[in-house]
């Protein structure tokens, strides 16, 4: 799993090729364009993978993945030496140097009657008894400088890069699962309200012929007018129920397929779109076909060490032993090596020159400041790990949790088929013995609702298990 992040995010758009030409809005089943008319068919699976390439948050972890690889490779430069070109090119209004006899043989009488006479020989043969210089120059050379030590910084560096790279990839694994999770999560929930809308006009469709049942025997006076009544009132009350779903579905399809970046018409009589209409994108996986807890059991204590939160809580402790070796190398002397090579024409005629030269670095004044630094830095240390202890238990409690949840979701599950299965029959009899005549309408009503609650109260139960089911497979796959 460790690498499972890179080869989704490196391979990802050829992997969803495929399902964009088979799921996206362009498709329809005809193999022609899309429309409002055209029938776009999406399973979990595609669903994933349109996440997987639409989605802001997995996308950003794989750019967190390319920045930290980036940075790895930024710090394994600091092994190499510095090289830099310098150049340099001045003109001064007067020279920075200028020398005359009495600067170089001192302010004697001597030196002045001499300095007198030759400025008398210098006008008249026309040089100079000032040297002057520094006036206009250029400058430009090249140097190399390689460290030596620095007090094991670049190594300590190239460490943290790596284990930052990693902390990275990791990160991108939980978020990749994260991810799973609310796609799967969503993909149900439509599915439900689908399943539920779809019971609801079934239910429609039986009151509506137990109320032609009743209004033939009101006709013939062997049915009351409050008999209609009730029906239609239910009839109505279904039909308000109905209205309110297939609205919540309309939002729930709307926020999902904006998730996992599928384009749709949100109206189905009017506006001009390319895109399928909202009621013809379909979900088509079945929410039953699965199987009991037991098919799924990975022990508890090797599901929690094989977690990415896991290896994370390692690497935050490993991030501040180095963070504590890089402050204490900058309290080292630093060592290091170099040659330069240029030219210079600033004080004489220009010429070619080079150089080698060695430099070392002792701080002396920083050791109070970094001796209380590493102090902060223990503390930081300590914490880390303290948290990565309790935090390690907290990790195999809510993989106990998950497993807990799971077997909860499947016992109520159990209950669920065994109450609708019940009410089932319970209805089947009661219409029986209403057409009988040995119980009344309202007392058939109130089995039919009781059925259609215990039907609705299945595919709740179906979803629980799904979702966690998906939260047990994500974290006892993960090691694998």
């Amino acid at each position: 799993m460790k690498r499972i992040g890179e080869i989704l995010f490196s391979v990802q758009s050829a992997a969803v090729a495929f399902a964009l030409l088979a799921a996206s809005p362009v498709y329809a089943e005809n193999g022609h364009s899309a429309g409002q008319d055209s029938v776009v068919c999406l399973t979990l699976e595609q669903c994933r993978e349109l996440a997987l390439r639409n989605n802001a948050a997995v996308l950003n972890a794989g750019l967190d993945v390319v920045a930290a690889r980036a940075q790895k490779q930024e710090a394994v430069a600091g092994y190499f030496p510095k090289v830099s070109v310098t150049a340099m090119a001045f003109y001064a209004f007067d020279p920075f140097l200028e020398l005359g006899l009495t600067d170089i043989l001192g302010d004697t009488p001597f030196v002045r009657g001499l300095s007198s006479t030759l400025e008398g020989y210098a006008s008249q043969y026309g040089f100079s008894t000032v040297y002057s210089t520094l006036k206009k120059g250029v400058m430009a050379n090249v140097s190399a400088i390689q460290p030596v030590f620095a007090g094991g910084r670049i190594i300590t560096g190239n460490k943290m890069a790596r284990l930052g790279m990693e902390a990275a990839s990791l990160k991108q694994e939980i978020q990749l699962r994260t991810t799973a999770e609310e796609v799967e999560s969503g993909y149900w929930q439509i599915v439900s309200l689908e399943e539920k809308i779809e019971c609801l006009k079934k239910t429609e469709e039986l009151l509506d012929t137990l109320y032609r049942d009743v209004l033939s025997a009101s006709g013939a006076g062997l049915a009351l007018e409050t008999d209609l009544l009730q029906v239609r009132l239910k009839i109505n009350e279904l039909k308000a129920g109905r209205i309110r779903l297939e609205n919540g579905l309309k939002m729930a399809k709307m926020n999902y397929f904006n998730s996992i970046g599928v384009e749709y018409n949100p109206y189905t009589t009017f506006g001009q779109s390319s895109a399928p209409s909202l009621d013809n994108i379909r979900l088509t996986d079945d929410i039953a076909g699965f199987e009991s807890p037991e098919y799924y059991y990975r022990d508890v204590e090797d599901v929690a060490a094989s977690q990415e939160e896991t290896r994370l809580l390692d690497l935050s402790v490993e991030s501040k032993r180095l963070e504590k070796r890089m402050a204490l190398g900058e309290a080292l002397p630093q060592i290091a090596v170099g040659a330069s090579y240029g030219y210079n024409n600033v004080i004489d005629k220009g010429a070619m020159n080079g150089l080698v030269f060695g430099m070392v670095q002792i701080p002396l004044s920083d050791w109070g400041g970094t001796a209380r630094k590493l102090q902060r830095l223990d503390a930081q240390m300590q914490k880390a790990e303290n948290d990565r202890e309790y935090l390690g238990r907290q990790l195999v409690l809510q993989v106990h949790k998950l497993w807990l949840d799971l077997n909860a979701a499947w016992e109520q599950l159990q209950v669920s088929l065994e109450n609708r299965d019940m009410s089932r029959s319970l209805m089947e009899q009661m219409r029986v013995q209403y057409d009988a005549g040995m119980v009344s309408v309202s007392e058939f009503l109130q089995t039919e609702t009781a059925y259609a609650q215990a039907e609705s109260e299945l595919l709740d139960s179906q979803i629980a298990y799904r979702t966690a089911l998906r939260a047990w497979l994500d974290k006892s796959d993960a090691g694998k």
